[in-house]
């Protein structure tokens, strides 16, 4: 369950791929900053405090071994010993990546359970609550995910091998201010009510990568297939929402926030069907898929006007019209030119974006349709679902 910040980047929960070492390497080459994630935070965060419980002092630095190996120490921001209970907070350090929960105070505390009871986790102020299935936790759990779930069971295991304790123990994870930093994110919409989601895979967060964002795309799906929904809409952003609200009266929770991953959601749906997906989004940006690109942003795709002009072709442009679009300045200027002449370049665009994604699809049960619209949310391009 990953929380993209909607004004613009995530908390990123990197999965499998480039080996640790590989990806250090590149944080060296580009000069950024790894930070991590509030799942490591939390691990670090309980353990410090399981610890103070089985022997009265914090250890300060705490340190932790994340899943690839790594081994960061974190310093404490606060804690507290009574009878029975121990909490310590860390400062979630996102490094160099603008995630919105950078800075957030991670809190956990621990306290002893009856033998036999195991790990048990709670949702305190600012983490959210599951309210919906469809995700990897069931209704009614704490928005703590299953890799850090994990990492704090491995680390209070560790701890109370090496004093003696249990091991049975409830952890309570907070967030300050956490309720108000989810409404920023995915949270609210996948029905995760009441604050942050406890993430991370690796522990580590890698500036700028896209991971948290296509994981929540994946878990949008899930949500939707879960409430029964048989058609879903991959958005590029807010105004596209508007209108595919607008034209087919969809639900919030059939409504994906794609941004520019349209090839996570074709790939993700052909693994996990749903009867028809509408695909909405910018003219330009919808004219990088029909040119057969899955990435949309414009730091990794650009809009092809020779492609535009041979489009505008099969739609009855001339030769001195098709020469015009190929040199426009803007996607949406040769768009303009277009429907000057009477040439309808959005719906060949639309069409020419559906058989792309039907291509990606690879022959899942699914219906594609495209919608095309302008800055202002006005459909300038569509086609039939196919």
């Amino acid at each position: 369950m990953a929380e993209p910040d909607t004004g613009g980047r995530t908390e990123t929960s990197t999965g499998g791929g480039a080996a640790a070492g590989g990806r250090a390497a590149q944080l060296k080459h580009t000069g950024l900053r790894p930070g991590w994630t509030t799942g490591a935070c939390a691990t670090a965060a309980a353990t410090a405090a399981y610890t103070a419980l089985l022997t009265g002092d914090f250890p300060d630095p705490v340190t932790i071994t994340l899943p690839k190996g790594q081994t960061p120490a974190f310093a404490l921001a606060a804690e507290e010993l009574s009878d029975g209970r121990a909490m310590a907070a860390i400062v979630k350090d996102a490094g160099d990546d603008p995630d919105v929960t950078d800075g957030a105070v991670v809190r956990a505390a621990v306290r002893p359970l009856p033998a036999g009871s195991g790990v048990v986790f709670r949702a305190g102020p600012g983490v959210g609550t599951v309210t919906r299935p469809g995700l990897p936790l069931d209704v009614g759990e704490p928005a703590v995910n299953p890799v850090p779930r994990q990492l704090m069971r491995d680390h209070v295991a560790r701890v109370a091998e090496r004093h003696r304790g249990s091991g049975d123990v409830e952890i309570t994870v907070s967030v300050d201010d956490g309720e108000e930093i989810a409404r920023s994110t995915w949270n609210p919409r996948l029905g995760i009510l009441g604050g942050l989601s406890i993430l991370g895979t690796t522990g580590v967060v890698v500036p700028y990568s896209c991971s948290a964002w296509i994981d929540s795309i994946r878990r949008g799906v899930d949500v939707a297939r879960a409430a029964g929904r048989t058609h879903v809409a991959g958005c590029t952003g807010s105004t596209s929402e508007k209108t595919v609200v607008s034209v087919y009266g969809l639900p919030e929770d059939a409504l994906l926030d794609m941004g520019d991953f349209a090839g996570a959601v074709l790939k993700y749906v052909r693994r996990h069907p749903v009867e028809r997906l509408t695909l909405c989004g910018g003219f330009a940006k919808l004219s990088k898929l029909a040119a057969g690109h899955l990435d949309l942003h414009s730091a990794r795709s650009q809009v092809d006007k020779p492609f535009l002009a041979e489009l505008a072709r099969h739609g009855g442009a001339d030769d001195a019209l098709a020469a015009e679009v190929a040199h426009a300045n803007t996607g949406l200027a040769a768009l303009q030119l277009c429907r000057a002449h009477g040439v309808p370049l959005g719906d060949l665009v639309a069409l020419t974006a559906r058989d792309q994604a039907l291509e990606v699809l690879r022959g899942a049960p699914v219906a594609v349709d495209v919608l095309c619209i302008d800055r202002a949310g006005t459909v300038v391009g569509r086609c039939a679902p196919a």
